[in-house]
């Protein structure tokens, strides 16, 4: 490994086991177009201050463009022996504009440039989060409002519980992604801070202006704090934890579209374009994307798990340790962006079998809770005690293998005398879900509504600047 980058201390190259150790480049150039953006507003800055002379501004600034476009292009060649992008990026601007390359690192350490590098990563990682969210809450809302009425069963331990219907279902994804883009909105907030000027760990003698970079940059203010500016890994782990959290909503959703392919439920069946084959069984058709969503929730999951272990014990301020944070963040940010999408395409891709779900929606005696409370509303019964008047009705028909809407009225009244006629205007499924009008409840009106708010709420939205 050369060490000119690193100046006189080190008179020797290290040995091949710590280059293969200490080397990030394999996977921190991801931040090229980060750094270099970091890198064009401090050299204006440090020209604006008179720290160094517009000549050398202009070619600094020229060198930059230059490795810009060929890092676009894919003709830059990345060294390990340079360890990081972010030598790289140097090593490659002096071949270009010679000895002022060097002026480049005055006032800025490799701990505030990789504190801004990553800032600005997570930054654009969370905006292009934010918008395939976005479109995925686009595609549930609308095959929400497809299917507003569309009867189904809504289960508690998985059980038959009571009618539901496949858009109010869906509606109560678009729910939780919502709270998901918001869980992220704030994590951008926080991060949205400027490391940049804070050095090494105790700031400079130079006089910068840190307000200048942060505003060239996008950032709301510069850190105030220069400990905590390079020691810091909140906004990561903060995103992570969103991530996680919106990796486990992607994963519900992918088990139950699993459960729903199978042939005991038949609820909905997707395309060739979102299951394979067997080798051997020629019938089937594997809901492979879904278990993927499902599975890919491990990887972002471990990611937090990880990186929290690895900064619990470090003292400020920066640790090599740190360098331990990129991997795992990379991995499951692209797993999360990847699951997205498969679950944008798999909820426009799927087939309801309607008929199959009315039939499940019926099973179970779930509308034993629509006679419940029709004895209280009709009758004046308590609760509880029509709780318990339904239940001997439910196990009448039970026994005669029967739905309850069957029970003939002498049946009914001969449970409880009192019962009507009138009983049989709320037993079934579809009178069930039209009867639950509460705010927020299954009924197709409230299903429409709800989805066509969030629709043109969606369409409102613009991406984040």
């Amino acid at each position: 490994m050369s060490n000119k980058m690193w100046g006189g201390r080190f008179a020797n190259g290290p040995d091949a086991i710590m280059e293969e150790i200490n080397a990030s480049i394999g996977f921190d150039y991801r931040f090229a177009a980060q750094d270099i953006r970091g890198s064009l507003a401090h050299v204006a800055m440090l020209a604006e201050q008179g720290i160094i002379d517009r000549d050398a501004e202009k070619a600094i600034t020229a060198g930059l463009e230059q490795v810009r476009r060929e890092i676009e292009a894919g003709t830059f060649t990345f060294s390990r022996a340079l360890e990081d992008i972010h030598m790289n990026v140097e090593s490659r601007l002096a071949e270009i504009v010679g000895p002022n390359a060097g002026r480049l690192h005055t006032a800025r350490s490799r701990n505030d440039q990789v504190a801004l590098d990553f800032r600005l990563w997570i930054r654009d990682t969370i905006d292009q989060l934010d918008e395939q969210l976005r479109d995925l809450q686009t595609a549930m809302a609308q095959r929400a409002l497809d299917f507003a009425a569309a009867v189904m069963p809504g289960f508690t331990h998985l059980q038959s519980a009571q009618p539901v219907t496949l858009g109010h279902h869906l509606m109560a994804y678009v729910e939780m992604l919502g709270r998901d883009r918001g869980r992220l909105a704030d994590a951008r907030r926080r991060l949205n801070e400027c490391p940049l000027g804070a050095a090494a760990l105790a700031g400079t003698s130079f006089p910068i202006d840190r307000s200048q970079t942060a505003r060239a940059l996008g950032f709301d203010r510069p850190t105030a704090n220069s400990l905590d500016s390079v020691s810091d890994r909140d906004f990561v782990l903060e995103t992570l934890s969103t991530a996680s959290i919106c990796a486990v909503h992607l994963s519900r959703f992918a088990e139950e579209i699993v459960l729903w392919t199978t042939p005991q439920f038949g609820f909905v069946s997707l395309s060739d374009k979102f299951t394979t084959g067997s080798s051997i069984m020629p019938q089937k058709r594997n809901p492979d994307a879904a278990e993927l969503v499902r599975g890919k929730s491990g990887r972002v999951i471990g990611a937090l798990t990880g990186l929290l272990i690895v900064m619990k014990g470090l003292p400020l301020a920066y640790s090599k340790d740190m360098q331990e944070d990129k991997e795992g963040t990379f991995d499951a940010l692209q797993s999360l962006s990847l699951c997205i999408a498969a679950m944008a395409g798999m909820v426009r891709d799927m087939s309801p079998d309607l008929k199959r779900m009315k039939a499940a929606a019926g099973s179970g005696y779930a509308i034993a809770t629509d006679l419940a409370d029709w004895l209280v509303r009709a009758l004046n019964m308590p609760f509880r005690d029509a709780h318990h008047v339904t239940g001997r009705l439910v196990a009448m028909a039970a026994e005669r293998k029967i739905p309850l809407e069957k029970l003939s009225l002498t049946d009914m009244q001969s449970v409880d005398p009192r019962i009507t006629p009138a009983v049989h205007d709320v037993l079934g499924v579809e009178k069930s879900v039209r009867s639950r009008t509460s705010f927020g409840g299954t009924s197709p009106s409230n299903v429409k509504n709800q989805a066509r708010s969030w629709l043109k709420r969606l369409a409102k939205e613009t991406p984040q600047t």
